[in-house]
C-alpha cells in the first residue's frame, strides 16, 4: 500500500502513546492501593528521548515498569537489520510504550510493547508492531481464556483488521513465545503483530491503539481474581525460577532489549523490564503430580492453541 494515499500524523501517535502510558500507570496504581510510580525523564544523545515510570514494593505488584521512548538516528542498529537486511544503513524513527508487569502473586506476568516506525527519510513508511502476552508462573488457571491476554481480536477494530489479526497474530504469538534453547515456551501466548502497513496509515494506527487501550481491561479482571491467592515458599521458587526463563529471552532473543541497546538508548530504561528477583537451579525438574508438573506438561511445550 502506498503511504502516500493517506495522511501519516506522528504527532497523533506520539500523543496516543503518552497519553495510553499516563492511563496504565494510573489505573496500576490505582489497583495497587500502596505505591506509586516515580518518574525519569531522559534524553538520548543521539536523537530522542523518554520518560520511564517504575512502581516498587507495591501491596499487588513487586515491580511494574510503563515506558514512553521516542529515539531517532541515521542508521538502523543490527538486531533490526538482521530480520531485514534490506534495512541496513538507514534511518530510523521509532515511538512506543513498553511494559512490563512482576507481580507478587503468582498471576499472569503480561509484557506490552506497541511501537511504530519510520523510515527513510526521503519516502517515509510507517509500521505499527506489537506483543500483548501472557507469561504463567505457575499452573493457576482454569481455562485458556482466563490464562491469556489479548488472545482475541481488539473490538474496536473494522472487520478486515479482525481478519488480519488471525492472519498476522497466531504464527506470531507462537514464534515469540518460544525459548529456542530450551523447546519450551516462556507463556501460554498472547497477540503479536510486527510490520503492519498493509492498510492506510489511520487504520493501521486504529488498530493499534485498539490493542493498547484494551490492555488494561484484559489484564486487571486477573489480577483482581488472583491476587489473594494464598500462596507459600515453595511457589514463591517456582516464580523465581520461571521468572529465570524471561531473563533468558529478553537477553538473549528478545528485539526491542537488543534494538535499545545498540541504538543507544536509556540502559536503566531499557533493563527495567528485568525481575527484581529471578533464581535459576541446575537441571531441576518439577515433581509429578503437582501443579507444576501440570503447567509444563499441559503448557509449556510448544503447540498451536
Amino acid at each position: 500500500m502506498a503511504h502516500g494515499q493517506s495522511t501519516i500524523d506522528k504527532q497523533a501517535v506520539k500523543a496516543f502513546f503518552l497519553q495510553l502510558q499516563d492511563d496504565i500507570c494510573q489505573q496500576l496504581a490505582q489497583e495497587d492501593g500502596q505505591a506509586r510510580f516515580i518518574e525519569d525523564a531522559w534524553e538520548r544523545e543521539k536523537g530522542g528521548g523518554g520518560r520511564s515510570r517504575v512502581l516498587r514494593q507495591g501491596q499487588v505488584f513487586e515491580q511494574a515498569g510503563v515506558n514512553f521512548s521516542h529515539v531517532f538516528g541515521d542508521q538502523m542498529p543490527a538486531s533490526a537489520t538482521a530480520h531485514r537486511p534490506e534495512l541496513a544503513g538507514r534511518c530510523f524513527e521509532a515511538m512506543g510504550v513498553s511494559l512490563v508487569i512482576h507481580p507478587h502473586n503468582l498471576t499472569c506476568r503480561p509484557r506490552m510493547l506497541t511501537c511504530a516506525f519510520s523510515l527513510p527519510k526521503k519516502k517515509a513508511r510507517i509500521r505499527f508492531g506489537g506483543l500483548v502476552g501472557a507469561l504463567i508462573s505457575r499452573l493457576s488457571i482454569r481455562s485458556r481464556k482466563t490464562a491469556s491476554i489479548g488472545m482475541r481480536p481488539p473490538k474496536p477494530c473494522a472487520r478486515p483488521l479482525v481478519i488480519a489479526y488471525t492472519l498476522i497474530t497466531k504464527h506470531g504469538a507462537i514464534a515469540i513465545f518460544i525459548l529456542p534453547h530450551r523447546d519450551e515456551t516462556r507463556g501460554v501466548g498472547g497477540l503479536f503483530f510486527d510490520d503492519l502497513n498493509q492498510w492506510p496509515f489511520e487504520q493501521c494506527f486504529a488498530y493499534t491503539q485498539a490493542v493498547g487501550k484494551g490492555f488494561i481491561d484484559a489484564y486487571l479482571p486477573i489480577v483482581q481474581c488472583r491476587k489473594a491467592t494464598p500462596y507459600g515458599e515453595r511457589e514463591r521458587d517456582f516464580q523465581l525460577y520461571r521468572r529465570g526463563r524471561y531473563v533468558e529471552f529478553n537477553l538473549v532473543y528478545d528485539r526491542g532489549t537488543l534494538f535499545g541497546l545498540q541504538s543507544g538508548g536509556r540502559t536503566e530504561s531499557i533493563l527495567m523490564s528485568m525481575p527484581p528477583m529471578a533464581r535459576w537451579e541446575y537441571n531441576w525438574s518439577p515433581e509429578e503430580d503437582t501443579p507444576e508438573a501440570r503447567l509444563y506438561r499441559n503448557y509449556l511445550k510448544p503447540r498451536e492453541w
